[in-house]
Order: structure tokens, then C-alpha cells, then sequence
């Protein structure tokens, strides 16, 4: 597919999203053309804030999520009884442990847990003292059941590369928006599909992109050759604001 490669970064990042009314007083549903930038201004926050509050390593944001926006991000939705928090939905190990100043690794080893899975309901000890000798499962059988694991903090198995990573977007002059495997991006904006060299990672196939999340390698592009990729993002100002990376990418089928 004809399409322009954004190499220069930017400050300001957007995600495929505009700016929505907030979700509760400390959070907010992401629109499209929202930048972290923008957020903090119209919450009182500043992008440091939000980062911390949310755990984002990066300023990408894509429209529908909701970010923390109290001035305590998730410390204060992280808040502890008697060296104990209970799991919500949403959340990772990785938000809990940076809102109790501990690592990972720590609360992991506290909880005796093998795994980044958690549920919500689940009570998880945060002081570093031994775990309970089973973490509480949700009241009931039907909650239990309609309740799904909080999202992993950790990339899927798989064969994984190293490559150098750039971005484009179909929403360009000139671009048909139709990638080599016939996914029109047109008119599908924020689906993830990332351009590749076929001998190095097969067409058709699903990966894991760090930074970015699980993807199709769905088209090719003549300056894609050996270990480079090309991922596909909402807008102009998104593809600009990823540059160009090295990040590791799993083949997951």
C-alpha cells in the first residue's frame, strides 16, 4: 500500500482518540485528537501525572480508554486496608505495585503468585509480609464467572525479533488505505496492522509489537526489508509522535 513513514518524534502523542467527558471525577474516556498534553490541561494534572497515575511508559493513547486523572492517579484508587487491596477491574500488578512503592517481583513473591493474572475481587497483601494462603475469589459463582483477568503486564510466548519500528497512517494524500492482504484501513482507523519484510515475518501473521500490542502483519512497503517494521496508526500526528524505535517483536501464529 502507498504510504507515508512518519520518522520524527513529538512532545505532544495522541492516540487514535478525541477528548471525552470524564468518566468519574479522577478519570477520563479518551476522544479522537486527545493528546496526554491536552488531558492535563483540562484536568489540572500534568502529563508526568498521568503517566505515573496510569503506568504508561510511553505517550501513546487511543480513543475509548479511560485514564486516571486525579492529581494521585491510581495511589489513591490504589488505597490499602490493613496492608491489603482488593483488585479491580483494570488493573495490573504493575499499577498496584508502583502505587505501593514496591516492585513487581515483590508483590508477586507476597502473594505467592506464579503469574501476572489477577481477577477482581481478589485481595492482594502489599506490605511485603507472606502471602494468604489463597487469594479471595469473587463472592459469587456467576461473578466469578463473568469476571475477566486483568490485563497482563507481560508480552505473550513466541519466536521474538528485534526490529527498528516506524509508523504510518492510511489518512494521508495519495494513500489507497488498502494494505497488500486487502484490510481497507480506511475504513477501519484504529486497527492494528503492521507492515513487514514477508521473508523475515510471514504475512497473515498475529504479533505481538511491543509498545504498540497485538497486531496483523498485514501489508509490506518497498523500504520494509530484513528486520524493519512499519505499524499502522489512527493520524498523522500519532504516526509522528512513535518516531522511529527498536522494540521487540513476538510471533505468536
Amino acid at each position: 500500500m502507498k504510504k507515508q513513514i512518519m520518522a520524527l518524534t513529538a512532545t505532544a502523542v495522541i492516540g487514535g482518540g478525541a477528548f471525552g467527558t470524564a468518566a468519574s471525577a479522577s478519570s477520563y474516556t479518551i476522544q479522537s485528537g486527545d493528546t496526554l498534553w491536552s488531558i492535563s490541561q483540562k484536568t489540572g494534572t500534568t502529563v508526568d501525572q498521568l503517566k505515573s497515575a496510569n503506568g504508561l511508559s510511553s505517550n501513546m493513547i487511543y480513543a475509548g480508554e479511560t485514564l486516571q486523572t486525579s492529581g494521585s492517579g491510581n495511589k489513591a484508587a490504589a488505597a490499602s486496608s490493613n496492608g491489603t487491596y482488593t483488585v479491580k477491574a483494570g488493573d495490573t500488578l504493575y499499577k498496584i505495585a508502583t502505587a505501593h512503592g514496591i516492585s513487581v517481583d515483590s508483590l508477586k513473591a507476597a502473594n505467592g503468585l506464579s503469574s501476572n493474572m489477577i481477577y477482581p475481587g481478589e485481595q492482594l497483601s502489599t506490605n511485603g509480609s507472606a502471602a494468604p494462603a489463597k487469594a479471595a475469589a469473587p463472592a459469587q459463582a456467576s461473578t466469578q464467572a463473568a469476571a475477566e483477568p486483568a490485563q497482563q503486564s507481560s508480552a505473550p510466548q513466541g519466536k521474538t525479533l528485534s526490529v527498528t519500528a516506524t509508523a504510518y497512517t492510511a489518512d494521508c494524500a495519495g494513500c489507497s488505505g488498502i494494505t497488500a492482504t486487502g484490510i481497507d484501513l480506511r475504513n477501519a482507523p484504529n486497527k492494528k496492522v503492521i507492515a513487514v519484510d514477508p521473508n523475515v515475518i510471514p504475512l497473515g501473521s498475529r504479533v505481538y509489537v511491543e509498545g504498540y500490542g497485538e497486531a496483523i502483519a498485514g501489508d509490506t512497503g518497498g523500504a520494509i526489508k530484513g528486520n524493519k517494521i512499519d505499524l499502522h496508526v489512527p493520524n498523522n500526528d500519532a504516526a509522528y509522535s512513535w518516531g522511529v524505535r527498536t522494540v521487540n517483536v513476538t510471533i505468536l501464529d
